[in-house]
Order: structure tokens, then C-alpha cells, then sequence
């Protein structure tokens, strides 16, 4: 299965450089193009509300839209005695459950309450058929940081391992199986797939879901850079709305360390502007600069590389603050 209005994904640069997607919900159906994320479970769209979305001159070029649940005859408040509502301790029983998420991005965060109606759904065959399913979200009321920039402005759909998420309804449901793909190409333009169950030429690793904070983990148990590689072992975790890989030590200096041993360019001077801490100077002759390859070995043997994305401006991998290890 994937959304009724396709599956196509596309990476929007002046919106976060996240991945979106085109998604209808409600009767009549209404279309919103949400940012797609692996790292938070709940799929929120804002409500009609002052100053919870983007200003008109921010870098998001079009106005947001708005979910109003009074406009959708499938509309249903999610009350507080749910098992889908995480905060049913902060109301009463005869109200909406409330929902807070709060995101790693600084100061970013969304509040509102739950609502039920219709997801439209297509299966993906040569002769597609057209369904609808019945899903909790979010009625976003209040969004802060970087929601307020441009990031995510007509909505977030978590793609997370907890029950309240899309691909599990849909699994509990018994529309799919329990799991979903996501492709992005080197261009920005991808696909995504409920119930997918990859292929048997595929390379695999196992997920670490750790069941007091589930998330998507893996284990990296080695890292190559060049032809030289390093023996570790770390938990990572794949995160689509984050824009750049953060890595911690020892592997963050291994990395850098080996990469620009192999880089033949001249360092570009510290600069408060930029956060990257090893950016490289092109001449008016050069293009690109060449660069040594990077590959993750994982648990299992696995090895997968980092594909260059295009023109290298900066190595787009950040120091991490404690010893945990995010890839986007």
C-alpha cells in the first residue's frame, strides 16, 4: 500500500531538507504535504490556528493548509480513556486527549489534541484500488522552533516503531504487514511503501528497538574511509528528519580524521557561519574536489556505503555530544 496520491517522495531543500510526501485524510478528502520522519511516532497536522505555522515571508513559498475537524464528516476527538492517548493523566475523561511532542531540533515542538478519520490509501499494483483507513493523528494547535521556520509547515508524519504510528494502525488494522520501505534517490525523489518486505537480494542487518525508547537502531561494527578501516561497535539510529548525519567519538574523529588525510584541497578557515568543521576551498577551475569513499559496516557484515550526494561543499557530519550516533 502508499498514499492515494502516489507514492513519490521528494526532498524540498527550503523546507528543512526533509523528505516529503503528498497525503489525503478526511471526508471530503483534503491534501497536505507532510515531511516524512523515522525518528518520532506521531503523524500531526495543524489546525487552523494564529502563528502555529510559518510566516508568509519565511522560506516556506507556499501558505500552509489546515486540517479543521469540524469540515470533515468522518471527524472523530480521540477521549482521554484511549489507549492512544500518552497524556490521559492531564484531562478528564469527557475531553480530547492532548498530545505533546517535543523534537531534538532546538526549541522545536507540537501540541494539540487527538483526532480519528479516514487515511486514503491506494495498493500499488497495475490495476490500483483505492482505500481508506481509519487513523489517529494530531490536530496541531501549537508549533514552536523550527515548525515556525519552514521545516514540516502543512504537517509531520511519524514513521516510528510505536503503536499510535501509521505503519503500525495499519498493521493492528491487518491492511499490512508490520513494515514499510523508503528509497531516495540521489536527485531527491524517492518512494514509500507500507507492508513492504524488501528482497531477497537485499542487504540486512537486525534492528535494535530498545522497548523503554523504540526507535529504528542498528549496529555499526565498522567503518571504512578509503581503503582503511576502523573496528568499533555503536548503536545508530535512522532518523529521515534529520538533515545531516551526527556522529560521536571515537568515530566522528576517525572519519574526519581519515577523510581529509585523503582530501587533496586547502581547509577553508574557521568560520562562525558554517557549522561543519572541515569545509574545503574549490579554485574557479574545479567543480568537485575528490573525496575517499565512506562505507558503514553493520552487524550481520552488511556494508553500506555513503553515496556522495553531488557537489561536495562540506563533509555534512556534525560532532555529537554524548555516545550515541544518528544517520540521516
Amino acid at each position: 500500500l502508499t498514499f492515494s496520491e502516489g507514492n513519490a517522495t521528494l526532498k524540498v531543500s527550503n523546507l528543512g531538507f526533509l523528505h516529503y510526501a503528498l497525503v489525503t485524510v478526511g471526508t471530503p478528502g483534503h491534501t497536505f504535504m507532510v515531511a516524512l520522519d523515522t525518528g518520532s511516532d506521531l503523524f500531526w497536522l495543524p489546525c487552523q490556528c494564529d502563528g502555529c505555522t510559518p510566516p508568509p515571508s519565511s522560506a516556506a513559498s507556499a501558505p500552509a493548509s489546515f486540517y479543521i475537524p469540524s469540515l470533515s464528516s468522518t471527524s472523530q476527538s480521540v477521549p482521554c480513556n484511549s489507549d492512544f492517548c500518552g497524556l490521559r493523566k492531564e484531562c478528564s475523561t469527557t475531553s480530547s486527549c492532548p498530545y505533546k511532542m517535543v523534537y531534538v531540533s532546538a526549541d522545536t515542538s507540537s501540541s494539540g489534541f487527538l483526532v480519528e478519520d479516514v487515511l486514503y490509501l491506494s495498493t500499488e499494483d497495475t490495476h490500483p484500488q483505492f482505500l481508506k483507513a481509519q487513523i489517529m493523528f494530531g490536530c496541531g494547535e501549537v508549533q514552536t522552533g523550527s515548525f515556525l521556520d519552514a521545516a514540516a509547515p502543512n504537517g509531520l508524519f511519524g514513521l516510528g516503531v510505536d503503536m499510535i504510528s501509521v505503519p503500525s494502525i495499519l498493521a493492528q488494522k491487518g491492511l499490512t504487514s508490520n513494515s514499510f520501505s523508503m528509497c531516495f534517490g540521489r536527485d531527491g525523489i524517492g518512494r514509500i511503501s507500507f507492508g513492504d518486505q524488501g528482497s531477497s537480494d537485499q542487504e540486512e542487518t537486525p534492528l535494535d528497538i530498545n522497548q523503554k525508547h523504540p526507535t529504528y537502531a542498528i549496529t555499526i561494527t565498522g567503518i571504512v574511509v578509503g581503503n582503511n578501516l576502523m573496528d568499533l561497535e555503536v548503536s545508530t539510529i535512522f532518523d529521515t528528519g534529520t538533515s545531516f548525519t551526527y556522529l560521536a567519538d571515537p568515530a566522528y574523529t576517525y572519519i574526519t580524521d581519515g577523510f581529509h588525510n585523503q582530501v587533496q584541497a586547502n581547509r577553508h578557515a574557521a568560520d562562525s557561519r558554517i557549522p561543519f568543521e572541515y569545509c574545503y576551498d574549490l579554485s574557479s577551475s574545479e567543480a568537485r574536489i575528490q573525496t575517499p569513499s565512506i562505507s558503514l559496516r553493520t552487524a550481520g557484515g552488511s556494508l553500506f556505503p555513503a553515496i556522495d550526494p553531488g557537489q561536495v561543499i562540506s563533509i555534512q557530519v556534525l560532532r555529537a555530544s554524548d555516545s550515541a550516533v544518528l544517520l540521516s
